[in-house]
């Protein structure tokens, strides 16, 4: 299936107005007090930590698929307290009510109107846990307030206010009275990451000190929310140089023409990719991308967007490692740009 730039027109220019001196000076200390932040909780983590942090700096959302235990509560709690805002725990059941994410007009006997009493979703930091436990219904209404920052509640529209990040989590070994995510809203997900077991000597330290609880109530705010956004300001003006977005579209044609794929690359999964990469440059307090960057989030950001073909995998977590096997073959066998 041919590709074509123009799909990427949401991007942006791609080379736009350049990121100064004086902005990195100030942008690259914060990032790193909140990368300082967070790996001082979660320990032995330093790609997952890094990973959320490009999914803020997308002003995207996170899925952490991983086993119960392994901190992906604690983290978005310390992003949460790192950012000096809000944070909403919601534990998705099969009998969760799309009102009891938005929220639900009440009437009111004395004045005899309706007031409406914002939900959960309301939030800077908000962890969907176990988001496929809840049914397909409610899914969607958490769907509209990641795309669109917004909810719709009796004709009525209201925004969420930024920042807004969904981390939202699943077991991907514990399929028994779990409603697996569409496509539809996989695609939402900017990265899909995995904590995993830390090794022998973190762990022993973890256990130790009783667990991050402590390490948490250490955790200081480092951004305010306008600093938050001026960041995701200047992701966006990282410059991505024409024959790094051929790159780009030489992996998402290549997806869709792979016959190991049965569902290649969205044009929502290749902007993004463009996004990622940016940040990914600018964790490394550079104004430009570089192969390098859109190699390191190539896997984390597409690896839910693709399906293997003819049923390969069934189990989410024998399908996830499936398709991270078929893009670093693709990305293997693609011509780095030099």
């Amino acid at each position: 299936m041919a590709v074509s730039k123009l799909e990427l027109r949401g991007v942006g220019p791609v080379n736009g107005a350049s990121v100064e001196a004086a902005e990195m000076e100030w942008a690259l200390p914060k990032l790193e007090a909140l990368l300082t932040n967070l790996r001082s909780v979660i320990r032995g983590k330093p790609e997952a930590t890094r990973l959320v942090v490009v999914g803020l700096l997308c002003r995207g959302h996170v899925l952490i698929e991983d086993i119960p235990g392994v901190g992906k509560t604690t983290l978005a709690k310390a992003l949460a307290r790192s950012l000096g805002g809000s944070f909403v725990r919601i534990q998705f059941t099969s009998d969760l009510l799309p009102s009891d994410i938005i929220g639900v007009s009440v009437y009111m006997q004395e004045t005899g109107d309706f007031v409406f009493k914002p939900g959960p979703v309301f939030t800077n930091v908000l962890l969907a846990d176990e988001i496929n436990r809840t049914n397909p219904r409610t899914q969607s209404a958490l769907l509209e307030a990641m795309n669109e920052r917004q909810v719709s509640v009796d004709g009525t529209t209201r925004q969420i206010a930024p920042p807004f990040m969904v981390l939202a989590t699943q077991n991907p070994h514990d399929f028994y009275g779990t409603f697996p995510l569409p496509e539809s809203q996989l695609d939402r997900f900017v990265l899909r990451i995995k904590l995993g077991y830390p090794d022998e000597s973190t762990e022993r330290g973890i256990v130790a000190a009783g667990g991050g609880d402590s390490a948490l109530v250490k955790v200081k705010p480092v951004l305010g929310s306008d600093e938050v956004e001026r960041l995701a300001d200047v992701t966006e003006r990282i410059r991505v140089d024409d024959i790094l977005l051929d790159y780009l579209m030489d992996i998402v044609r290549e997806s869709r023409e792979d016959r190991s794929l049965s569902l290649g690359i969205s044009p929502r999964g290749g902007i993004h990719l463009f996004r990622a990469s940016q940040a990914m440059a600018l964790l490394e307090g550079r104004t430009y991308a570089i192969p390098d960057d859109l190699q390191a989030a190539a896997v984390p950001v597409l690896s839910h967007r693709v399906i293997p073909a003819g049923g390969q995998a069934s189990v989410p977590g024998e399908r996830r490692r499936l398709a991270e096997t078929i893009l670093r073959d693709i990305l293997d066998r693609i011509p780095v740009p030099v």
